[in-house]
């Protein structure tokens, strides 16, 4: 089959390389002449594990190529899948579709003969039947069939989750559609990997009904972790011990300074919006919505309390900018809530991120920060050290030489890296996630 995909973000490049390692002939579209080029030139405009090297490879192996036009591509498509972007509407909080509209109509425009759309991307329910009707008025003479096949793919490990997923959603309302999407995974069903097929509306819930789920749960260990806090219980014992029972699972239930990313605040957000046209408003996730955006707006305060109630004039290094590891991803992240807050205080920040410098900077734009290359750059001569992200390198900073690297002695551990005695014996005090000194 021959594969066109519209939207070269982090779902359609992703999807189309992989889609391209399953054996089908795919071209990744995208209006962005630079980007376009970029991608022809071998450069990955994001940070994925893996993504380099298997966009490489199928690109060498010709089943990979990059268009800026649908209109010069789309001939002898048998699937088109739309990955583009759809970020919540800064004024209605709902998820703006103007780039699905318009990369449909686009293609509209460009057929000549009739395809499979599939919406790749996060969409509310009733998107698909929009999409069949601008279809259907602008080549009402193509019998074009639409799908609804919602991705779902974690930043920092999309390759795998895509060839080896936990399912595969596939929504559509015709027989022959739901051949094609059958003959599309093959390659991944063959090898057992479980497909589901439903009705398209279906299909469109269920990725935000995931999504909302997942970040209840961290929301729930957040929460559970300050209780730990004040009544002396640890966090990480809880967890464990509540995992232990199948019924919950631990998955997801790692306490830190909220979630963030491109997926959990957006698309619980527009949980909300699609529950309440419903008529049937969802109380659960608007509480996770708040207890998330009050958990990282209290991240500094857990700093400032560590430093006795003051930072100002002190030298706070921070590990870690990105939402979490792996990524080079500063949507919604806890750092753009920190950063601000210490630096309000009269902090001295020195930050460092493996992977999301060049992100961060767009973000964070106040003078006083200083940006560094090594995690030790950061850290020398700091009184407090803030452990913001989960990366790798964090996991095994030499703490007698951090003793010494530092001026002061305080670390605040947003992401319970290390182990409390550990870290005690280089005579430093640890201030962990839902952990008192005695647990």
């Amino acid at each position: 089959m021959k594969i066109v995909v519209i939207g070269t973000g982090y779902v359609g490049l992703v999807s189309g390389a992989c889609f391209s390692h399953l054996g089908w002939d795919v071209v990744c579209v995208d209006n962005n002449p630079e980007k376009v080029s970029a991608l022809q030139a071998g450069k990955i405009p994001i940070y994925e594990p893996g993504l380099e090297a298997l966009v490489k490879e199928n690109v060498d192996a010709a089943r990979l190529t990059f268009a800026g036009d649908v209109s010069e591509v789309v001939e002898g498509a048998d699937i088109v899948l739309l990955a583009v972007g759809t970020p919540t509407d800064p004024q209605t909080g709902r998820a703006d579709l103007t780039y699905i509209y318009q990369a449909t109509e686009a293609l509209a425009k460009s057929l000549s003969h009739s395809v499979l759309i599939i919406t790749k991307s996060t969409v509310p329910v009733g998107t698909g039947n929009k999409v069949k009707e601008i279809l259907d008025k602008q080549c009402p003479e193509l019998e074009c069939l639409v799908a609804s096949n919602p991705e779902f793919l974690r930043e920092g490990s999309a390759v795998q989750d895509f060839l080896e997923p936990d399912r595969i959603i596939v929504g559509s309302q015709d027989e022959r559609a739901k051949e094609l999407l059958d003959q599309l995974y093959a390659p991944l069903t063959n090898r057992g990997y479980p497909i589901l097929h439903t009705d398209i509306a279906t299909a469109e819930l269920i990725k935000y009904a995931s999504n909302a789920f997942l970040a209840t749960k961290i929301a729930f260990a957040n929460e559970i972790a300050d209780i730990c806090e004040g009544v002396g219980a640890n966090i990480s014992k809880v967890i464990q011990g509540m995992g232990m029972d199948k019924r919950i699972g631990a998955q997801y239930m790692q306490p830190g300074p909220g979630y963030g990313g491109s997926c959990f605040p957006k698309d619980t957000l527009a949980l909300t919006h699609i529950a309440n046209d419903a008529g049937s408003p969802t109380a659960i996730v608007e509480s996770v919505i708040a207890s998330n955006d009050n958990r990282k707006k209290r991240m500094a305060d857990r700093v400032i309390a560590a430093a006795d109630g003051s930072v100002d004039g002190k030298n706070i290094a921070i590990l870690g900018l990105t939402f979490k590891a792996n990524t080079d991803d500063m949507r919604y992240s806890s750092s753009l809530d920190i950063v601000p807050a210490l630096v309000q205080a009269g902090a001295k920040l020195k930050v460092y991120d493996p992977e999301g410098m060049a992100e961060a900077k767009k973000l964070l734009t106040q003078e006083s920060i200083v940006w560094c290359d090594t995690a030790m750059a950061a850290y020398d001569g700091a009184d407090i050290v803030v452990i913001v992200t989960e990366w790798d390198e964090f996991r095994a900073i030499d703490m007698p030489a951090l003793a010494k690297t530092m001026q002061g002695n305080v670390l605040v551990d947003l992401r319970n890296l290390y182990r409390r005695k550990d870290v005690a014996a280089a005579n430093l005090n640890y201030f962990p996630i839902g952990k008192t000194k005695y647990s």
